[in-house]
């Protein structure tokens, strides 16, 4: 594979991304600080395809990302390939709207796989390749020039040995039948509801212990002050104000701006800064939460009852036998408030019920809920046994 030198100018990203937009499939990963600001800081962006790979250098000056952005968001004749891309495909949507698509996440195909939930790069590529990753470059400040290139060359690695993985890992889900497993998978991975942050629902971030709608409808208000305030400052929420001094707040509001001298984690200066002002004018017109926002409760899930619980239990050891038996993990098969709601009745809007999940846990886990299903010890092992009819 040939590897560029650092790409620092736009005709050469231009030329780069006309070659791999002929490609069947790209490797995408970045490099960011996000520190000391609100947006993720890009620093670095590495693609690859079979034949060649370059670093990109999104701070070069006068530098124009539109074409390697365009080939992730618009193109839909090539995948693209990522590792764990949550944070990677967020900074694409920030900067464009969109998302990357049609998209490959090798973390969430690992799944598929059995080789666990969260599997990290440096052990994919050890696993498969036998390859151990210099770490050394993992902590570096991306924000720093010039880049030397010992880091060039760290962070090339990430796309690169992703271009040595992905066929083989392609070859092995075909073999086991369970490539179509994961479409569903990354459609939702794809999906731009997950990275648009909206500051009606910032409040959501922040625990705290209250369910009454007064309290939570001041935390919706303080939590979207905050989110706009962070924006337009382009700092860390935490820097404008943490968590837990926002949930102390919602619990007891002050009555006057002076009165935000006395409160821990604020300084002084609010009682009679502007910015203080504002976080009075949100909490004063703050209004108790819907009943329709309410989150739900956390004892047990409503309806789930005693026994509920117990049953729910035991389909989570099935799915625990299950995912073991056929070597996948268990997220990917069914998460625990789906069996939950399977424990207290609910049939419709479940994942698990349909498709390859219902071939492959789905009916089991109804079965035994229904009693047509029993756990036994055979040899020593716990396995599942068809229940007699009564």
């Amino acid at each position: 594979m040939h590897v560029h030198p650092l790409i620092t100018d736009s005709a050469t990203l231009a030329n780069l991304c006309v070659r791999l937009a002929a490609s069947p499939f790209i490797f995408v990963d970045t490099e960011f600080m996000r520190e000391n600001t609100f947006w993720p800081e890009l620093c670095l962006i590495q693609v690859a395809d079979a034949d060649e790979a370059a670093a990109v250098d999104p701070m070069a000056p006068g530098i124009d990302l539109k074409p390697l952005l365009d080939l992730m968001t618009e193109n839909e004749e090539v995948l693209k390939v990522f590792h764990a891309g949550g944070q990677d495909i967020e900074i694409v949507y920030n900067l464009t709207g969109k998302t990357p698509h049609p998209l490959f996440d090798t973390q969430v195909a690992a799944m598929a796989l059995g080789q666990g939930e969260q599997i990290g790069y440096s052990n994919l590529v050890d696993s498969w390749l036998g390859v151990q990753i210099d770490k050394g470059a993992r902590f570096t400040d991306w924000s720093r020039r010039p880049l030397d290139e010992r880091q060039v060359d760290y962070a090339i690695g990430d796309v690169t040995y992703l271009a040595e993985i992905f066929p083989k890992m392609l070859e092995r889900l075909k073999k086991t039948g369970r490539g179509g497993w994961l479409d569903q998978e990354m459609e939702r991975l794809a999906d731009p509801a997950n990275y648009a942050q909206d500051p009606e629902l910032a409040w959501k971030r922040v625990r705290v212990n209250s369910r009454k709608a007064d309290v939570l409808g001041r935390l919706k208000a303080m939590a979207r002050f905050r989110e706009l305030e962070a924006r337009g400052k382009d700092l860390p929420r935490g820097r404008i104000v943490k968590d837990e001094t926002l949930a102390d707040l919602a619990g007891h509001a002050p009555k006057r701006q002076a009165d935000l001298a006395k409160v821990r984690g604020l300084s002084p200066a609010w009682a009679h800064n502007e910015i203080g002002a504002r976080l009075m004018a949100a909490i004063e017109g703050a209004r108790p939460l819907p009943d329709a926002e309410m989150p739900p409760r956390d004892d047990r899930k409503p309806g789930l009852g005693k026994e509920g619980s117990l049953v729910a239990d035991l389909l989570k050891l099935l799915l625990k036998i299950r995912s073991r038996d056929i070597d996948v993990a268990a997220k990917l098969l069914a998460r625990s408030d789906e069996l939950e709601a399977l424990a207290a009745g609910q049939r419709d809007g479940l994942a698990m019920l349909e498709g390859w999940r219902f071939d492959q846990f789905g009916r089991d886990a109804l079965d035994l809920v229904e009693g047509r299903l029993a756990f036994a010890v055979v040899g020593g092992k716990l396995k599942m046994t068809r229940a007699e009819a009564a």
